[in-house]
Formats: structure tokens, C-alpha cells, sequence
């Protein structure tokens, strides 16, 4: 097909993953007519293989455990329920819900690969029944390409690693079955709530974190108290060290070597970070490299290619590799796309209506591990390099909320002040439950609430919430 026959739309979006569906969504119900191409599952990473499949793997877990720590409570489950509720919550890997949502919200669904072609083109290859390629179409847009395809997993230069079968976290999160041994490498999110998940499943879990401490990203105090509670659960967690080798065993098991002690498993996953997927997305055909990330700017405009119409949203641009912010920068991209199609000017200053600037003062993230680490805005350390000087305030959560949430509860909270302003830039919260406070962090840091309004936020009484209250009295009092 050549480009003369071309179907046309408004705007065409590469990857029908949330950060995609959201673009496509908001530029239609602007009025624009939108296409949305997916060459796998129409709902993308997060719906099948990630945020969705991994929870449902951890809540029986979780649910079980914090029943354990109740008087009088006893109880158990069956790892084969947790497994068929997880094939329940993503649909058997079906679609056909997500297709028809996409259809009912006046967007037109493209099964294929998509990639960019020149400029407001993108060609859409389809596979055959033989597995080959068939002969691809050409798409146009009038205003925007968007692309939202997603990361994909890194794979660490270890000696042995491609001589073995790996599991990436897409085939954890899809398991079968529980392996007897399961071994993990890579200690942030994925590692850590992998590890956990399969633990409570009934594997014996070896986790293996090159760098000195769980989750590197987040607070100190949330990593320590996440390795902590694993260790209490007889995940062997393994920091500062590095696997040497990796081998296949006789039995068909995996070999790891750490220095002068080998050990086995029968599974192992690989999760030691993801990148932007621009390796295969025809980058090189206007002007960008493949495999780096995709520049945009606050209103998500791709900033080194020129004309404005290049766009992209999520994971693909390096920025808040997060399903939620995928989704925020998908509706701030929808409409700004809308707006400058008919000519309207796009707000793209600080919290304009264009302008995602969230991803730079206040992105949420929950690590759901047992305990929770909820974490909103800047850590200490980065709001240190980002030229404030900070205040601190760190506290156990030991309030009347906490007590009667489970006996022995153990968590804390650390509030990151700028006490020029007076406004909160960054809060964590580690314990079981905390999760769901943490979006009033987020409208505090995202309102900027000055600490003597949020003094007149009253905590509901008996809850975990007036931890709130004890943060801003020892603010008050150092």
C-alpha cells in the first residue's frame, strides 16, 4: 500500500496500553477521530503481565497475613484459587472487554506493529498464519502520532545468564504453576513484590540485590524494613552481591554462583530494571536513535523532531515509568493535541492545563510488599540536589489507627518540609494498610498546603491517618 492510499485519522496512537488508550480517549472525546494500534493485548503491560496479575498474586498473601495478626484469627489459603483469581482479574489474557470499551469510547482499534514511517505516518505490519509478515498499511495523521510502547525488561551481563531458562516478570506474573525454588535478581519493585508474592505461594525464595539495600530509589528506612519483613519470612535476601555465574543443573534446575557458594533453583527471574521500547519503533525514520528514550516536553511534544506532531506518553519516555503518570501524561497529551489543532493556546507553565508537571514535584508510587511503602514527591536526597534545604521529620506509626489495625504493628512515616515555603515536598509511609493515605500526601505536595492549613485537616479518630497529626506536631516542636 502506498501512502497515497492511506487511511487517515486525527491522531494515531503506537500501543494500546493505559498511557495509550488515555491519549486516544481524551483526543477523541475532543472531537478528534482516533486510531490505536497493538500488535499484542488492547490494555497493554500493566493489564496483563504487571500492575494487575502481580497484585492479584500478592493480595491473598497479604490478606492472610494481616488476619495472623489478630487474636483468635487462624487462616490459610490455596495458592491454586490465588492463581485462577489472577486469570479471573486479567481476563484469561483476553482482550475483547478492552476492544470493545476502545470501540464504545469512538476510537478505531488496529491490530499489527506499529511504526513510525516519516512524518504523521506510521506503517502497520500484520502477521500471517504462517508467521511471516504480511504486506503493511499505511496510517496518516492529520495532527499527531503518538507513541506509547511501553518499556521492556533489562538483562544484566552476567556470565551463563542466556545458557539458562530465565523467567522475565512477565512470565512470573502469568506463572502456572509454583516452582519449589524460585531465584530472583534485581531488588527494586519487582524483585521485592515478586519475592514476597511466590514466598507466600510456597516457594523458597533466594533474592540477590547487587547494591546494598532493597528499593534504591525510595527513602533508606523503606528499604530495610521491606528486607526485614522478607528475611522474617525466610526469603533469603541476599545484599551487596552479585551473581558470578549462572549454569544449568543436571536436574534441569538453575545453578547461580555468588563467589565460593553455588546456589540451586528451579526458576529464575530476572528483574533488574526495564528501559524505554524505541528499539523497533522506526526512531531512525525521523531522525531519533533507536533504544533511547522518546524527550518530550511537559505537554508530552517530542522535543527533537521538528513540526509538532510527534508525540509520546508513559514508560517510552523515561520520565515516571509508572501506570498512573502514563495515564496523566495521556490526558494532558489528548488534550493538547486538541487544543492545538484548532488553534487554541496550550497552557504548558507550571499545573497549566497542558503540562504534565507533575512528573517533576509529585509522583505517587505504592510498592505493594507487607509492609506497604507509600511514597509521594521528592525523597530527602533528591530534594537536597534539588537545591532546597529541607527539614526532615521521621516518626513510628504508633497511633490508636495503627494499634487496632493489628496487633504489634510496626511502620514508619518520614515528612521531607520545605520550611522556606513551608509546604510539604515529599512524604513515605512503610506499614501495613498505608497505601490509602497516600493520596492526601499527593493533594498536599500537588496543592502546596501550607503546614498551618494542614494543621486544620483533622484525622478521623481511630485511624492511621493521625500519624498526619504527629508528623506536624513534631514539625512543630523541634
Amino acid at each position: 500500500m502506498t501512502a497515497a492510499d492511506a487511511r487517515t485519522f486525527d491522531v494515531v496512537v503506537i500501543g494500546a496500553g493505559p498511557a495509550g488508550e488515555n491519549a486516544a480517549d481524551y483526543a477523541a472525546r475532543a472531537g478528534l477521530s482516533a486510531a490505536l494500534v497493538e500488535a499484542e493485548l488492547v490494555g497493554g503491560e500493566c493489564s496483563y503481565w504487571a500492575c494487575i496479575p502481580s497484585k492479584a498474586l500478592l493480595r491473598t498473601g497479604h490478606a492472610v497475613a494481616a488476619a495472623r495478626r489478630l487474636p483468635g484469627v487462624t487462616a490459610e489459603f490455596d495458592p491454586a484459587a490465588v492463581l485462577a483469581r489472577r486469570d479471573s482479574l486479567v481476563g484469561n489474557w483476553n482482550d475483547e472487554s478492552q476492544v470493545r470499551w476502545a470501540q464504545s469510547a469512538g476510537i478505531t482499534v488496529i491490530r499489527g506493529r506499529g511504526r513510525l514511517a516519516g512524518e504523521r505516518m506510521v506503517l502497520v505490519e500484520r502477521d500471517d498464519a504462517a508467521g511471516g509478515s504480511e504486506n503493511g498499511e499505511i496510517l496518516r495523521a492529520r495532527h499527531a502520532v503518538v507513541v506509547a510502547t511501553g518499556s521492556v525488561p533489562e538483562r544484566p551481563p552476567v556470565p551463563g545468564l542466556d545458557t539458562v531458562r530465565t523467567w522475565s516478570s512477565r512470565d512470573a506474573t502469568a506463572a502456572k504453576e509454583i516452582p519449589g525454588r524460585l531465584g530472583v535478581l534485581g531488588g527494586g519493585v519487582v524483585g521485592s513484590e515478586l519475592s514476597q508474592a511466590f514466598a507466600r505461594l510456597g516457594s523458597a525464595v533466594t533474592l540477590v540485590q547487587h547494591g546494598p539495600r532493597l528499593l534504591p530509589a525510595l527513602e533508606q528506612m523503606a528499604g530495610e524494613r521491606v528486607a526485614a519483613a522478607l528475611r522474617e519470612e525466610r526469603i533469603d535476601v541476599r545484599l551487596d552481591r552479585s551473581v558470578d555465574e549462572v549454569s544449568p543443573t543436571p536436574d534441569g534446575g538453575i545453578a547461580l554462583r555468588l563467589g565460593t557458594e553455588t546456589i540451586e533453583v528451579d526458576e529464575l527471574l530476572v528483574a533488574t530494571g526495564r528501559r524505554p521500547n524505541t528499539d523497533d519503533i522506526g526512531a531512525q525514520n525521523v531522525g531519533l536513535t533507536p533504544g533511547d528514550p522518546l524527550e518530550i516536553d511537559d505537554s508530552g511534544l517530542a522535543t527533537r523532531v521538528d513540526g509538532e506532531w510527534l508525540y509520546a506518553v508513559g514508560d517510552v519516555t523515561g520520565r515516571a515509568p509508572l501506570t498512573h503518570q502514563g495515564k496523566y501524561q495521556g490526558r494532558i497529551v489528548g488534550a493538547a493535541i486538541a487544543a492545538r489543532s484548532i488553534g487554541e493556546p496550550v497552557d504548558t507553565g507550571p499545573w497549566g492545563a497542558h503540562a504534565a508537571y507533575a512528573d517533576h514535584v509529585a509522583v505517587p508510587q505504592v510498592v505493594f510488599t507487607d509492609p506497604e511503602v507509600a511514597h509521594v514527591g521528592r525523597t530527602e536526597a533528591q530534594a537536597r540536589d534539588a537545591g532546597i534545604d529541607v527539614r526532615v521529620v521521621d516518626l513510628e506509626i504508633a497511633v490508636a489507627g495503627s494499634s487496632l489495625q493489628a496487633d504489634g504493628y510496626s511502620g514508619a512515616a518520614r515528612m521531607v518540609v520545605d520550611p522556606a515555603r513551608e509546604v510539604l515536598v515529599g512524604l513515605t509511609f512503610v506499614g501495613q494498610d498505608v497505601a490509602e493515605m497516600l493520596h492526601a500526601a499527593t493533594v498536599a505536595i500537588v496543592g502546596e498546603v501550607p503546614l498551618d492549613r494542614l494543621w486544620h485537616a483533622v484525622p478521623a479518630f481511630p485511624t492511621i491517618s493521625e500519624v498526619w497529626l504527629r508528623l506536624l506536631e513534631a514539625y512543630r516542636a523541634a
